[in-house]
């Protein structure tokens, strides 16, 4: 099979606002500034950056004891060094594979920036303040026959509601994930890296940041984790400033929600009616506070302001004003997001406007599915395509099947169905001239013995799926491989499966299969 693009829209559930993005930017020039695939967009964005140098000077000092390169971080400390951002919460494992590639698209901007003349590094943002430990708890691998596997953590720090970047593991299920990856040829090396950034006591952001730096290591790559102190001093003046303002704040996304509803599209993050899109960091909690018109409350405070703005280091802001944070604390030229990332963008775009007075360039990662040699034997073999796997599984396999009836047994389907719906049209046409009261029942008759005709030729291709075993495994193989339980392999499965499918360097053939120019889902064999 050779290497292909499907366009994000015939990927299910992609949202018209992310494509119209990718492929019809006018339409949502409204919401974004910069449209992605246009370079000198990227000069403009880095031309009005006015980064102050006391805040840079802040930000590599708090840099330094999150991040051991040394090269990077001095590239950062020069004047006039933007950085192309992107992040991801902190999952058991690394996550989903698109991390990924996330973290390799924006460390080829950031290249293909100072090759051009702009010095830029690339920085991944840790999502430590999260508090939604349901989400990050667990991974999906799979084995040799494609069968996916959830490993779980059991035995961790229960989570108060607090960030999950701090809770702390007991016990790390090594052999869960050692069993869940089989008969993989790189498994027990995969095992062993693992094992190195998960121990015992530390915590969900500290060994996700050490395994992504250990799979990604040589890329120059910086890492941020917000909870720490010295970045919260940094950002406290942004997050007091939004408590001030949160009223207008508040007004303005909401005018931005009914634009996006009238434009035809989808508001990604919805806002409460007593939002004010902060969190109060404190006692291990991460606690919302509410706007109810006058005041700023949590369930047992009260505060105006004012007062809370006394409180900023402690805040924490919601997912709308969060990359507003990120990006006033960094020299933010690019930040890289998959689809629900860029649609709340949207959103987000007026509190840019309003507290920080400049947007990034927003660029979409780089999405793949990855094929073995046998997942590419069989996509040929059974003359498939990524959009025929991307349906019901009852639906592939009656795809899968047809393939086995012979064609000379299709075509015979195919004329006898012809034949009768040319006669039975012949019929009714008769019909009608005899007793038009007739032509009803005709027609309906007609409907029936065409979709017993059509049901029978189901029948035969499924029948002849049963009768070939081996045809029913490469079509679960297929399935569970390429759309496990109806999502994209890139947002179920961790990287790790694939590296100990296809070897410890598969980051490195990724960052070589990297495109900047290409909006579309890419289909590659490794």
């Amino acid at each position: 099979m050779e290497a292909s693009c499907v366009r994000q829209s015939l990927v299910p559930g992609t949202s018209k606002l992310y494509t119209d993005f990718l492929y019809h930017f006018d339409r949502v020039s409204h919401f974004y500034p910069y449209s992605p695939f246009e370079w000198t967009n990227f000069l403009a964005a880095a031309g009005k950056m006015k980064y102050p140098e006391a805040r840079r000077k802040a930000l590599v000092s708090a840099l330094r004891e999150q991040n051991e390169d040394e090269t990077a971080l001095e590239r950062l400390a020069q004047p006039g060094t933007v950085a192309v951002v992107t992040g991801q919460q902190v999952g058991l494992f690394s996550g989903p594979a698109y991390t990924i590639f996330k973290a390799l698209t924006a460390v080829k901007i950031a290249r293909e920036l100072s090759e051009q003349g702009i010095p830029a590094v690339p920085i991944f943002w840790l999502a430590t303040e999260d508090h939604d430990l349901a989400e990050v708890d667990h991974v999906w691998m799979f084995d040799q026959d494609a069968t996916p596997r959830k490993v779980t953590v059991t035995n961790s720090v229960v989570s108060a509601g607090g960030p999950v970047g701090d809770v702390r593991f007991n016990e790390i299920p090594l052999a869960d994930l050692r069993e869940a990856l089989g008969e993989l040829p790189f498994a027990d090396d995969v095992v062993a890296r693992v094992a190195k950034a998960y121990r015992p006591g530390v915590s969900f952001g500290e060994a996700f940041r050490a395994l992504l730096h250990d799979i990604l290591q040589g890329y120059g790559l910086l890492y941020l984790d917000p909870l720490a102190a010295p970045v919260r001093e940094i950002a406290a003046p942004l997050l007091a400033e939004a408590v001030q303002r949160v009223p207008e704040l508040l007004e303005g996304l909401r005018e931005r929600n009914t634009e996006l509803t009238a434009a035809g599209y989808h508001a990604q993050v919805h806002l409460d009616e007593d939002a004010s899109l902060l969190f109060l960091l404190g006692d291990g909690k991460r606690t919302a506070i509410r706007w109810d018109g006058q005041r700023l409350m949590t369930r047992d405070k009260t505060f105006t302001p004012a007062k809370l703005a006394e409180w900023a280091p402690r805040l924490s802001p919601n997912a709308l004003l969060r990359p507003v944070m990120q990006d006033y604390l960094l020299p933010t030229v690019s930040y890289v997001g998959g689809p629900a990332e860029i649609a709340y963008m949207a959103q987000s775009q007026v509190l840019y406007q309003k507290l920080l007075g400049r947007m990034p360039v927003l660029f979409p990662r780089n999405s793949f599915t990855l094929l073995g040699a046998r997942g590419t034997k069989l996509m040929d073999r059974y003359d498939l395509r990524l959009p025929d796997l991307l349906d019901h599984e009852e639906k592939v396999k009656s795809r899968i099947a047809s393939r086995l009836v012979s064609p000379g047994l299709l075509d015979e389907f195919a004329e006898v169905r012809a034949g009768t719906a040319a006669a039975l049209e012949k019929l009714k046409a008769r019909l009608h001239g005899f007793d038009p009261t007739l032509e009803a029942a005709a027609k309906n008759s007609t409907a029936k013995m065409l979709y017993q005709m059509d049901r029978l030729a189901q029948k035969t291709a499924r029948e002849a799926l049963r009768r070939d075993e081996r045809a029913n495994r490469d079509a679960n193989f297929l399935i569970n491989l390429v759309y496990p339980r109806k999502h994209l392999q890139e947002r179920i499965y961790s990287i790790l499966p694939f590296m100990a499918k296809h070897g410890l360097d598969l980051p490195e053939r990724l960052m070589g299969m990297i495109q900047l120019g290409c909006p579309d889902h890419m289909v590659r064999t490794v």
